[in-house]
């Protein structure tokens, strides 16, 4: 067969193989959607879709086992706690979080200023089979002012990018065993960038399911420790705890207007000192004679006499 011939049907050949590859990646996706959708509504059945044992029989829920941990679920928080030396304990947090498994992404810590110790603000990440128990560590630090707690559930995404890997590391495979038997310089380039595009695309996929697998994996905690001259106020719930924040109050204003006193008197004494001194000079003046308007009366008066002596 000359290779005239050949050039014709070697491209069919690598357009069927493209096209195959792409509908095997389009039926690897429904794939995941259909199994995805058969956890969630539980396949028709109540409860969840039944389990099968080794022996073809049903089992139940009590033996099974729970099917929701086979769920990708990313999990962040926010954890506020009162202390009483917030730079000794951020690094005993590092140490719970080291213990646990986990790694500290991010650290800051404030001087002690104005009166109180200090503060620090980390970003813990924990692992997620061990994210209660650390929590109540961490909670064992001090006074617990502020938790939160929130879940993303990712399982759809991450079945759908295993799906694409799948579907792409196949084409990229036959892709391959193609090109080792190109017949001409065009055929070796069109499938070079074939393979190239999909690699690309490949690598993005892995990095993306990198990312997924570290978020799903390691929890995401923002713990803060602050002192206790900083710390949130409680709102009064009852009579007394309301005639308490009263009284503080008063005596907070008190103290600020006592601050604000200690401020202003050196500028009053002064403003005092050049108001007294604009004052006495106002009154020298008011009582010295005019020097001017005494010669004008004696001229008149020397005018006068004359005037009658003749």
């Amino acid at each position: 067969m000359s290779a005239m011939t050949a050039h014709p049907r070697f491209r069919t050949i690598v357009v069927l193989a493209v096209a195959a590859s792409l509908l095997s990646g389009c039926a690897a996706m429904s794939t995941v959607e259909t199994s995805s959708d058969g956890l969630a509504d539980g396949g028709g059945f109540e409860g969840g879709a039944p389990a099968v044992g080794a022996d073809g029989e049903f089992v139940s829920d009590e033996s099974s086992g729970d099917l929701s941990d086979d769920r990708s679920v990313i999990t962040t928080g926010f954890l506020y706690v009162t202390v009483d030396a917030p730079l000794e304990s951020a690094s005993e947090a590092v140490s719970i979080t080291e213990a646990a498994g986990g790694r500290v992404d991010g650290r800051q810590e404030f001087a002690p200023q104005g009166g109180d110790a200090g503060g620090a603000e980390l970003t813990l990440r924990i692992p997620a089979e061990r994210l209660t128990a650390t929590l109540d560590r961490l909670k064992e630090l001090g006074e617990v002012e502020e938790l939160r707690l929130s879940a993303s559930d990712v399982t759809r995404e991450v079945q759908d990018i295993d799906a694409r890997l799948t579907a792409l590391r196949s084409s990229i495979t036959r892709l391959l065993a193609l090109q080792d038997a190109a017949a001409t310089v065009e055929d070796l380039i069109a499938l070079e960038t074939a393979i190239s595009d999909r690699q690309a695309e490949l690598e993005s996929l892995e990095a993306q399911q990198r990312y997924l697998a570290d978020q799903v994996g390691l929890s995401t905690i923002t713990l803060v420790l602050g002192s206790r001259d900083v710390a949130p106020v409680t709102e009064p719930d009852t009579f007394l705890t309301g005639l308490i924040t009263g009284w503080e109050a008063l005596v907070a204003f008190g103290s600020g207007l006592l601050v604000l006193l200690g401020v202003l008197l050196p500028w009053l004494v002064l403003l005092g000192l050049l108001g007294l001194a604009v004052l006495l000079i106002v009154r020298r003046a008011r009582r010295r004679p005019a020097p001017v308007a005494s010669a004008a009366g004696a001229t008149d008066t020397t005018d006068a006499a004359d005037a009658a002596g003749e």
